[in-house]
């Protein structure tokens, strides 16, 4: 781990979020005055997930959507921790008025945003705050994911999307989510999500040095990039999340191993990409 990364986790959440919001606040002020960012492109200052340009991976997901998902417009989608709207935002150009579009998160700052700046003009769109425990995120709550009930009804949606949600989740919390998703989804409905594995031939890559992540804190079914920020990035042994998800009723249909690992040469994604559905 590197030394910035780890001069990042020291920080608590809340001095990350203003260190990045200082960092970019030169970057932000300009764009702002030569109106080079858009209604639905939040400052820089407060994107607090992923890397890239903003708008350019909101593409990426749905295309990933689209073709991992078998999302439509009509499609009904639940984005679990949605953020400040990186998903939805080109969402709202695909979806037509018969589709529909929640996202939850834990940063209420994103989910405010998003209130703000994209519920209003689209009513088939909703964001909910929910305060949840986490290490990287949030520690001004006692409330667990691990017994966290979405509050959807049973059989909803089509489609649920988590992107480097469960990278962030120990197994007690990323069971209680499996479950809860089984709930949510309809009767063949698809979960696409991003995790880190380990399995022999990653494991390998890590001990080599070849990876880009070396997760060298091992527990049972799991390992640590970071024994103090534990939720910062987890990796899940690849056989134990396989009976997880068919202990929850669920299908894993698809593994497609990410370019953080390097093990193969063309990825979808950084983070290993998961199929997983709920059988009819």
């Amino acid at each position: 781990m590197n030394l910035l990364r780890k001069i990042y986790y020291a920080l608590s959440p809340q001095m990350r979020f203003l260190a990045r919001r200082i960092c970019y606040l030169p970057i932000d002020c300009f764009d702002g005055i030569t109106g080079k960012r858009d209604r639905l492109t939040p400052p820089k200052g407060l994107i607090f997930i992923g890397s890239g340009d903003f708008r350019e991976q909101g593409e990426r997901l749905l295309d990933l959507l689209q073709q991992y998902g078998s999302i439509t417009p009509q499609s009904h989608i639940l984005d679990v921790g949605c953020g400040i709207g990186r998903l939805a935002v080109p969402l709202t150009r695909f979806l037509d008025s018969k589709g529909r579009y929640d996202g939850f998160d834990i940063v209420k700052k994103g989910i405010d945003w998003c209130n703000k700046h994209i519920a209003p003009n689209y009513p088939n769109f909703h964001f909910l705050h929910v305060d949840l425990k986490n290490d990287l995120y949030n520690l001004d709550t006692e409330q667990q994911a691990s017994q966290f009930i979405f509050p959807y009804p049973d059989n909803t949606y089509d489609c649920v999307v988590l992107t480097s949600v469960f990278t962030h989740m120990l197994p007690a919390d990323v069971n209680n989510y499996l479950a809860q998703i089984e709930r949510v989804l309809t009767p063949g409905g698809k979960c696409v999500a991003t995790f880190f594995l380990t399995n022999d031939i990653i494991k390998q890559q890590m001990k080599d040095g070849k990876s880009y992540f070396n997760f060298s804190h091992q527990h049972e079914g799991y390992a640590l990039l970071d024994e103090k920020v534990r939720e910062a990035n987890i990796a899940f042994d690849e056989t134990f999340l396989k009976q997880m998800i068919t202990d929850n009723h669920l299908h894993l249909s698809g593994i497609y191993y990410g370019s953080w690992s390097r093990t193969v040469e063309t990825s979808p994604d950084f983070q290993d990409l998961l199929v997983i559905e709920k059988t009819v």
